[in-house]
């Protein structure tokens, strides 16, 4: 039988003692940690709690305010809510209706513009007829929509008889002559109250020197003559009394308003971008300067009544800014495109083309 000492019985004894306490210890953090975090006595899992990434750190600024209700974008509409009512937008012009203008204002007008896209219609060749109607038919009552429907068709009539080499029978004012020796564009185009410059261009002559005797050319019967409206800002050309086309128009600024009364070409007064003394500064432009304002061409005027006799300075010219053109900002001239000012140039004669302005 072995023998146990007092000391070493109280050494076992201390120890057991000791290892009770030690797990209670760990039974009351256990318990403590349960009952906190739930069934997972060692914390919670991430599904539950996601740890936030550390390479973003928690902003310190407060959070934005939400926007007001007008300033958020415009919302998408589900299908049971009704759609929103659109914002107004300014009116397209109208269309222009080319196979029924019967809508128009007045009966006897949309009858007329009817008949003459028929002939139209038929034939190439009935196209001189066609013209002779619906010019008849611009002086009548009728509604602005007829009156611009009827100017749109002559001007496209106009490229078929007059700015082609095309003469079509029974065309009083179109024609056809034979050069004779010793002629020139010039005394041609005197004869026949046109510029020479039309009768370069229809005829497609690249010189007027290259002009041949016993050539056939087409030929004008003029004058062309125009008119310029100041309250719309147009102006419409005639070859004699047939309209021909419109043209957009800048006129003279408040002070300087473009005189109304009746004008002739003045005799000398068209030049190609002539040197030009600005009345007001009394600087002197060059052709070459680069704030040229005169554009392209010049055509004086010379007042015919009471109203115009006397006026000088008042011409048609070109611009250096067609952005700005139409409208009033000249100093009484009447300015165009520089395309259309040339056009003007070709066919508008001194002395005999006369312009009238009217209100």
């Amino acid at each position: 039988m072995a023998l146990y000492t007092p000391n070493a019985y109280g050494r076992r004894r201390n120890r057991t003692r000791n290892a009770i306490y030690i797990i209670s210890g760990l039974l009351v953090v256990g318990v403590v940690i349960a009952f906190k975090y739930g069934s997972h006595p060692f914390g919670r899992s991430k599904v539950e709690e996601p740890v936030p990434k550390p390479d973003v750190p928690a902003s310190t600024e407060p959070a934005p305010a939400p926007e007001p209700a007008d300033e958020i974008p415009w919302p998408q509409v589900s299908q049971a809510e009704p759609e929103p009512e659109p914002e107004p937008q300014p009116k397209p012009e109208p269309t222009r209706i080319v196979v029924e203008p019967a809508v128009r204002a007045n009966p006897e007008v949309t009858n007329i513009i009817n008949e003459a896209l028929a002939l139209i219609n038929e034939s190439p060749s009935k196209i001189i007829e066609a013209r002779s109607m619906l010019n008849d038919a611009l002086p009548r009552s009728m509604s602005q929509e007829q009156r611009d429907f009827i100017k749109k068709q002559l001007s496209w009539l106009a490229d078929k008889w007059l700015f082609s080499r095309s003469v079509f029978a029974e065309d009083h004012l179109c024609g056809t002559y034979r050069v004779e020796s010793g002629d020139n564009l010039t005394a041609i185009g005197k004869r026949f109250k046109v510029p020479y410059e039309i009768l370069m261009q229809i005829n497609n002559i690249g010189r007027a020197e290259a002009l041949q005797a016993g050539e056939n050319i087409k030929v004008i019967n003029g004058p062309f003559n125009a008119k310029v409206y100041r309250s719309a800002f147009k102006m419409d050309l005639y070859l004699q009394n047939t309209y021909v086309r419109s043209f957009d128009v800048g006129l003279g600024k408040p002070g300087r308003e473009t005189p109304t009364g009746r004008w002739c070409v003045e005799p000398g007064g068209k030049m190609i971008k002539p040197s030009w003394t600005d009345p007001d500064t009394l600087k002197q432009y060059l052709p070459d300067d680069p704030d040229y304002p005169l554009g392209s061409r010049w055509i004086a005027l010379k007042g015919l009544d009471e109203q115009t006799k006397g006026r000088t300075g008042i011409a048609f010219h070109g611009t250096k800014e067609p952005n700005l053109m139409v409208g009033g900002g000249s100093r009484g001239c009447i300015r165009l495109y520089n395309g259309d000012v040339i056009l003007l140039y070709n066919v508008l004669a001194p002395t005999v083309s006369r312009v009238e302005v009217v209100e």
